[in-house]
């Protein structure tokens, strides 16, 4: 018999990229001396007062600002609880605003994701879902992929009998060079079981979102 081999999600495939990213990464000296190139790139002195110790604290940004590289998003939704008094129908979550990094140019996006789902046998906590989100958030990302390893991670982990995405940004890639354009949002959206099967369910939590 054939063995059968299991698919590989996009999240799966990230961790291993990661993992063998990790192995090779680069030293704190090495980091802050690129940072130290980059600024004599733009044409100013690393040497002068105001900029000594900036290589440093780039370094120690980016450890904030991209720390969900070194956390499993899964881990935060291994914990459930299923005394729910038979509650089945929607949990949703509004507004969970966020602050990610374009992997194009490595400027921010911020906005909000919304995150609903419909339980099978058990909810979880509610900042639980609010952490999955910033995690992907703090990588580098392109706002679609990140709505797809959010609800993939959800889905995966709870298997709940739906899940729906929504996620709404404005892109500084987009504001602040090339095109410059201020006030425009980008809105991305997914769904899966019974959100993915029935209209109605979408539209309904189109309008919880807006409500």
């Amino acid at each position: 018999m054939e063995p059968v081999l299991k698919p590989v999600s996009d999240t799966d495939q990230e961790a291993k990229s990661q993992a063998a990213t990790t192995s090779q990464r680069p030293s704190r000296a090495e980091a802050e001396a690129a940072a130290a190139v980059l600024l004599r790139w733009t044409g100013d002195d690393p040497a002068r007062e105001g900029l000594i110790e900036t290589p440093a604290r780039v370094v120690k940004a980016y450890e904030d600002l991209f720390a969900g590289y070194r956390e499993d998003p899964k881990e935060h939704l291994e914990r459930t609880f299923e005394e729910v008094e038979g509650y089945k129908d929607i949990v949703l979550l509004r507004d969970i605003v966020f602050t990610s990094f374009c992997e194009h140019h490595i400027l921010p996006f911020v906005g909000k994701a919304h995150i609903a789902y419909y339980p099978s046998n058990a909810v979880v906590g509610l900042s639980k879902l609010a952490r999955v989100v910033d995690i992907f958030a703090r990588r580098l990302q392109t706002q679609e992929k990140m709505t797809a390893q959010i609800i993939d991670t959800i889905q995966s982990t709870l298997a709940p009998r739906g899940v729906a995405v929504m996620v709404e940004a404005e892109h500084q890639c987009m504001s602040m060079r090339g095109i410059q354009k201020q006030g425009v949002s980008t809105l991305t959206n997914s769904f899966t079981g019974c959100f993915a099967e029935d209209a109605a369910e979408q539209a309904r939590f189109m309008q919880l979102v807006r409500a």
